[in-house]
């Protein structure tokens, strides 16, 4: 018999969670800091999973400077001529860094395969050399966390006609994208074959089923936080001085300088 459905999340209670998880992901943030730890988590998935919204909401409150997204753009020729995972190596955080891979070395298993963007040799080898790459990291005292966002053909499509029908997320779907509804099986070959190959106990896949986007951020981001040996690191203390008094610092005129438009007051 079929998994019975979960009821939707209310949104009061999906947003109580994630504000609760988020000022946790803040004394991650500090911890990560004040240790000098170096934290790197994968997303992968298919397209439409919910990656990036996860990463959205996990970045919401954090650093920039501490806290980084690398979501790689398409290599260049030079690029192309490289050890395959060497503009990855670029991207890790070092002391006292969190970063967020937006897609990463992964795509030689799961596009670059499924597209033809690879030889069948190149695939092998990634598949070879990634357990080695990922133990190296490890070894060397990152912590390497693997998230893969699993969405049903069904879902995924659904999400797709949104994208094509909202003029402000239509930037999201490429003919890449497209092509991945009559490549489904072929996708869904090469994860498996990925899994077999780079499930390894140091650095251990982690499933997400994220047809429910609020159940999958709540899932994703308490099971991160339980994987961090992370604990609360007590801020300085801070007191706002008192504003000294005025020495007769005059303001210029506003007519020698040029102002943004009240464009909110012909709401």
């Amino acid at each position: 018999m079929a998994d019975k459905k979960a009821a939707a999340l209310p949104r009061k209670v999906y947003e109580k969670e994630l504000l609760r998880l988020q000022s946790e992901l803040v004394k991650v943030q500090e911890w990560v800091r004040a240790e000098g730890t170096r934290l790197v988590v994968v997303f992968e998935g298919r397209d439409a999973a919910g990656k990036g919204s996860t990463i959205k909401r996990i970045t919401e409150y954090l650093n920039p400077r501490v806290a980084r997204i690398a979501a790689l753009p398409t290599p260049t020729e030079r690029e192309r001529t490289q050890w395959y995972f060497q503009r990855y190596v670029e991207q890790l955080p070092a002391a006292g860094e969190i970063v967020l891979f937006d897609r990463s070395w992964y795509n030689r298993a799961g596009v670059e395969r499924v597209m033809g963007f690879c030889t069948k040799e190149e695939h092998q080898r990634f598949l070879r050399q990634c357990p080695i790459f990922e133990r190296m990291l490890v070894e060397d005292g990152i912590l390497l966390r693997k998230y893969w966002f699993s969405v049903s053909d069904a879902e995924q499509q659904e999400r797709f006609r949104h994208r094509l029908e909202d003029p402000v997320r239509r930037w999201k779907l490429s003919q890449i994208d497209l092509e991945s509804i009559t490549r489904w099986e072929a996708y869904s070959r090469a994860k498996d074959e990925m899994l077999v190959h780079t499930d390894i106990s140091e650095a251990p896949w982690f499933i997400v089923e994220s047809d429910d986007k609020r159940r999958a951020r709540l899932n994703m981001i308490s099971h991160l936080l339980g994987s961090v040996p992370y604990h609360e690191v007590k801020p300085p203390i801070l007191e706002l001085p008192e504003r000294p008094p005025s020495t007769g610092y005059q303001r210029p005129p506003r007519d020698l300088q040029t102002y943004v438009p009240d464009h909110a007051a012909t709401l």
